[in-house]
């Protein structure tokens, strides 16, 4: 079992990045995924997340409108394009996989039984 973000890197406040989550090893569009980040110093913490099918996305408020999540099951791979960056959006990014074959996403971290290695996003002011 297999999660690999990737396209972290050092942007400008305002500019774009985009994210991809790559997955083998399990059933994916049997599982919700979720991208959470880790600020320096903070708890890790709920960013956006995307049921199975991709019909139903959720997002923490401070991203509504800047980020969105979707996924491409044939490809097992989600993905979170991030427009308009903050400095505060500087943190590490991780994709985690929660087995749930029905509708939705969780927010709670307890839910999620696979996780990727993370990757830097920092946004400079």
């Amino acid at each position: 079992v297999q999660l690999q973000a990737c396209g972290g890197g050092l942007v400008q406040a305002g500019g774009s990045l985009r994210l991809s989550c790559t997955a083998s090893g399990f059933a994916f569009n049997s599982y919700a995924i979720a991208w959470f980040l880790q600020a320096p110093g903070r708890e890790r913490e709920f960013v956006a997340g995307i049921s199975r099918s991709g019909g139903s996305t959720d997002y923490v408020d401070s991203v509504k409108g800047r980020f969105t999540i979707s996924r491409d099951n044939a490809k097992n791979m989600v993905y979170l394009q991030m427009n308009m960056l903050k400095a505060e959006d500087t943190a590490v990014y991780f994709c985690a996989a929660d087995y749930r074959p029905y509708f939705g996403s969780s927010r709670a971290q307890k839910d999620y039984n696979y996780w990727g290695q993370g990757t830097l996003v920092t946004v400079s002011s």
